[in-house]
């Protein structure tokens, strides 16, 4: 069946997580991850997926394809589902956990379990034929993916030296499909992370249909409410040779294929760890004599792989790992060997990166003269970077792989420009005493406005103004001191801020100067007396109008007062005459007369 639905991409970056450490620049043993603006992203043709900057990203912010809901659906379509699981299983599950997993993943679907170590028997016994049939020749052994893509990407020149023979878990997938046919699902299950990538190899696709990680077993197993305690004990459908499960330890793929184990011999050697897998083969083109190297790129073994279950000690998963393959050593006959049928060949092609791109010296260069490494005496080498020397840093900034900000010293040593060039341009004065309060530092402003200089430095605070603040400081040990002080032979008035540095014994003091706030303070005081002092002036004014207002308002008043008395006077006595005095008449004002008409006619 086709993995061409899954992405290729295998390790990825979760954005959110990533805080910008450069732990997994630091641990990547190729240096397989892109800085951008602070993110780290893994660079899918230069990693080796490996995992191990999932096993060390302390933010989680690594992790890898999940493959767990693509096999759910081609199992659920497939005619037949076969898994494949790999040797470390013993050191991932307990003894009793062992005898009952068959059961629980026939439970999930599978029609054929069995252990991936039926096919490192066949592995085993094709590599002894090959390295037997090239004695003088070095060989290889390829059944880590991690150090095979590592040969192929970055020691091309190499590659010929890799035994031309599939891994274990090709070797089995192989094997199934020979005895079910070809129209199955083959479903790998390990610890590793590599085999992932391994099983979309061109020249292996359509072996081994997907790869579950044993975290993804145990996440199948818990949504399926599969539990182990309440499966029956089962046997695998096919069990392998004894010494075949030890191909997961170091060491175990020689004693497998009947070759010295004798870690003196010099015809053969097992390595494992990142380090010592790149020492062996660096060491092939110096190397005269005929020689195999078992290369395993975690340390100790696939019992380390980077999605172990057990987190328990390593030792302590191997000795798990023997006591498992001498279980069944009474029941098997070791000397057996599997039918030699199934094709275990495959050709290594070469994928190296870098080899178009020419290093351009001056730009390297140029970067090193940007973050202060102009110098081979500047070249310190720290490594927190990530990379091992400031030249291999610079080489990856050329290459967009790193950032000049990765530099720490570099950053630091900026930090600390820019907080002497915020205090130098203060417009506060700042001072810096010892714990005698001895002047050690002052910026411009201070120096401005106590008419100092620098040749002050060395002196006590004393001889430019009243030491009692900064006494008050230390004999009280108060962790800030703030007071506003006249200095009357400076002609200031400052807003003082005062406070120790206890790391270093030393004092600071901050000076704002407040004189030009005071003054327009005391201007600002004395227009408001003046104004209130007008206002007042004003209000009397207006009150001296209104009263002689109000006088002559009153005065008129008493005269209409009179007036009218004298009019209702008058009319009163026009009625006591009454109409035998004749008739009354009335002589109008001259105009009315002349107008004639009126009640009163001529």
């Amino acid at each position: 069946m086709s993995t061409n639905t899954l992405i290729q991409q295998v390790v990825f970056t979760n954005k959110a997580r990533c805080r910008d450490c450069y732990r997994c620049v630091r641990v990547c043993p190729v240096k397989a991850i892109r800085m951008r603006n602070g993110q780290a992203s893994v660079e899918e043709q230069r990693c080796l997926h490996c995992g191990t900057c999932i096993r060390q990203c302390p933010q989680q912010a690594k992790s890898y394809r999940a493959d767990l809901d693509y096999v759910k659906q081609i199992c659920s379509k497939a005619r037949i589902a076969a898994c494949s699981i790999a040797p470390s299983f013993a050191a991932a599950f307990s003894d009793w956990q062992r005898t009952r997993l068959a059961s629980a993943l026939r439970q999930l679907g599978f029609h054929y379990v069995a252990e991936t170590a039926i096919g490192a028997e066949l592995v085993a016994h094709r590599t002894t034929e090959w390295v037997r049939s090239h004695p003088d020749q070095q060989h290889v052994c390829t059944a880590c993916p991690a150090v095979v893509r590592y040969v192929e990407t970055y020691r091309p020149d190499l590659v010929d030296h890799l035994l031309p023979i599939v891994s274990p878990m090709v070797a089995h997938g192989r094997h199934i499909r020979r005895q079910l046919g070809e129209d199955i699902v083959v479903v790998f299950l390990g610890p590793c992370v590599a085999k992932k990538a391994e099983a979309q190899r061109p020249d292996v696709a359509g072996v081994i249909d997907a790869v579950l990680t044993f975290a993804e077993v145990s996440q199948w197993l818990d949504e399926a409410n599969v539990d182990l305690a309440h499966c029956e004990e089962s046997d695998f459908d096919e069990l392998p040779p004894q010494d075949s499960r030890l191909f997961a330890l170091e060491g175990g793929a020689l004693r497998t294929s009947k070759l010295a184990t004798d870690i003196l011999a010099t015809d053969v050697v097992s390595v494992s760890g990142f380090d010592d897998v790149e020492a062996a083969i660096d060491a092939i083109p110096t190397n005269q004599h005929g020689r195999l190297i078992e290369p395993l790129f975690c340390r100790k073994g696939c019992i380390n792989g980077p999605v172990m279950l057990d987190r328990r000690n390593v030792f302590s998963r191997r000795d798990d790992l023997l006591d498992y393959a001498r279980q069944d050593a009474a029941a098997q006959d070791t000397n057996a060997r599997l039918p030699e049928t199934t094709d275990l060949s495959v050709h290594f092609t070469p994928r190296p990166i870098d080899s178009d791109q020419q290093i351009d010296q001056r730009r390297v260069q140029s970067i090193l003269k940007r973050i202060g490494k102009e110098k081979p005496d500047d070249h310190l080498n720290c490594g927190a970077c990530g990379y091992a020397s400031c030249r291999d840093k610079a080489i990856a900034v050329t290459r967009g792989l790193a950032e000049p900000e990765m530099c720490m010293p570099h950053m630091k040593r900026l930090a600390e420009q820019r907080v002497d060039r915020i205090i130098e341009t203060s417009p506060n004065g700042i001072v810096i005493l010892d714990q005698s309060l001895r002047i050690l530092n002052m910026n411009p402003a201070f120096r401005r406005f106590f008419k100092c200089s620098d040749a002050t430095c060395g002196q006590s605070i004393s001889c430019l103004m009243d030491p009692e603040p900064f006494e008050r400081l230390v004999a009280e040990q108060l962790e800030q001191l703030e007071l506003t002080l006249e200095h009357k032979n400076y002609g200031l008035v400052c807003h003082e801020i005062l406070y120790p540095l206890p790391g270093e014994r030393q004092y600071v003091g901050i000076f704002v100067n407040l004189t030009r706030s005071q003054s327009h303070e005391r201007e600002l005081t004395r227009l408001k007396a003046q104004t209130v002092m007008q206002a007042h002036e004003l209000l009397e004014q207006q009150i001296r109008m209104a009263e002689t207002i109000a006088s002559c308002l009153g005065e008129n008043t008493a005269k209409s007062q009179a007036l009218l008395d004298q009019l209702v006077q008058l009319a009163d006595g026009d009625e006591e005459a009454g109409p035998s005095d004749g008739p009354k008449i009335t002589h109008l004002p001259p105009h009315r007369s002349r107008t004639g008409g009126g009640r009163f006619g001529n």
